[in-house]
């Protein structure tokens, strides 16, 4: 749908709070090699010019499969096989058949906090609504975790089960997986080569996990769900799902069928309009006894740069249109006072 170019410019990533289980290490490699990519680009660049600069976004045209740029929200470098084969080779082994891409493609390098880092070996085709997921779960990153009070007061923490829907290649569940204190995320896709590449994925990002265990799944919504799954996921997210409305009864007993019944345990959903289409999936949605709450409004910076595409003032985005770009926030839940 967008354009997966580099930034020229974008807002500044937002800033989680500090894992507390043994991230300590991991964090400070990720940031090692963070710092080591970027100079290594920098001095690429002053020595080349800018026609590697162009031959990359070049390149990243003739793969991708989007039309306009994206938010941007999410600071994202591509980086040539080679390169991410170079610096993560205890991850891959150092090899790049590892990867799964083939060799004129660029992987993708996000920056998504100041903690961790997402590898993507994939085409670069991030849908806004998944960046937009990804960053709204970045800042809420407290709804993956229980907060009980006990009897003396105390707070306890419980870390939490998440389930990613229709993730395609898994931004949104790694970066839950890196940021946040979830104890499960389990990113899942109906298309196997897709969920393939989910599980190439999540290996090399494991070293950023800490101790949140990530797997892959092949999850079709339109099957009987096993019994092992059922009710149990405490948190869903999915981005872009409704817009296939023959999937909308499926989509929604998916999501009723394996929601925790309780009263913290929610659906999150980031989708455009797109006509009537996500009108039609709340219908559907309370038809099969789910509560939801759409929501316009939900993160300042997404609502701000929103307004300036559609009134123009910012021009860095221009297809922008906000039945098909800008994504609105769905809640879903299964709990009824």
């Amino acid at each position: 749908m967008d354009s997966s170019s580099p930034p020229s410019s974008s807002p500044a990533p937002p800033q989680a709070p500090a894992r507390s289980r043994g991230a300590s290490n991991a964090s400070q490699r990720w940031s090692i090699l963070r710092r080591t990519l970027i100079a290594r680009s920098s001095s690429s660049r002053a020595s080349e010019g800018t026609s590697s600069d162009q031959q990359i976004e070049d390149g990243i045209n003739n793969i991708s499969r989007k039309a306009s740029r994206g938010f941007n929200l999410i600071e994202c470098h591509s980086l040539p096989i080679s390169q991410l084969v170079k610096s993560l080779g205890n991850s891959i082994n150092g090899n790049e058949n590892d990867l799964g891409c083939q060799k004129d493609f660029f992987p993708i390098f996000f920056f998504p906090d100041m903690i961790g880092n997402c590898f993507l070996a994939s085409k670069p085709c991030c849908w806004p609504s998944e960046e937009v997921l990804a960053y709204y779960c970045i800042n809420h990153s407290d709804m993956f975790r229980f907060v009980v009070i006990c009897e003396l007061r105390d707070l306890l923490h419980m870390a939490k089960r998440v389930l990613e829907l229709g993730s395609g290649y898994g931004l949104a569940g790694l970066v839950i997986a890196v940021c946040t204190n979830a104890d499960q995320v389990v990113i899942s896709d109906g298309n196997p080569q897709v969920v393939g590449y989910i599980q190439k994925n999540i290996s090399i990002n494991a070293e950023a996990f800490g101790e949140t265990k990530v797997e892959s799944m092949i999850l079709h919504w339109d099957k009987e769900q096993a019994s092992e799954i059922l009710n149990t996921f405490d948190i869903i997210v999915a981005s872009d799902c409704t817009f296939f409305k023959q999937f909308h009864e499926s989509l929604a007993r998916t999501v009723k069928s394996l929601l925790k019944h309780s009263a913290t345990s929610q659906a999150i959903f980031l989708s455009p309009k797109r006509g009537d289409s996500l009108d039609k999936f709340l219908g559907t949605v309370k038809e099969n006894g789910l509560n939801c709450e759409l929501i316009e409004n939900y993160d300042p910076t997404v609502w701000n740069l929103h307004k300036k595409y559609v009134a123009g003032d910012d021009r860095t985005w221009p297809n922008y249109d906000k039945e098909h770009c800008y994504p609105l926030l769905v809640r879903i839940s299964s709990f009824s006072e």
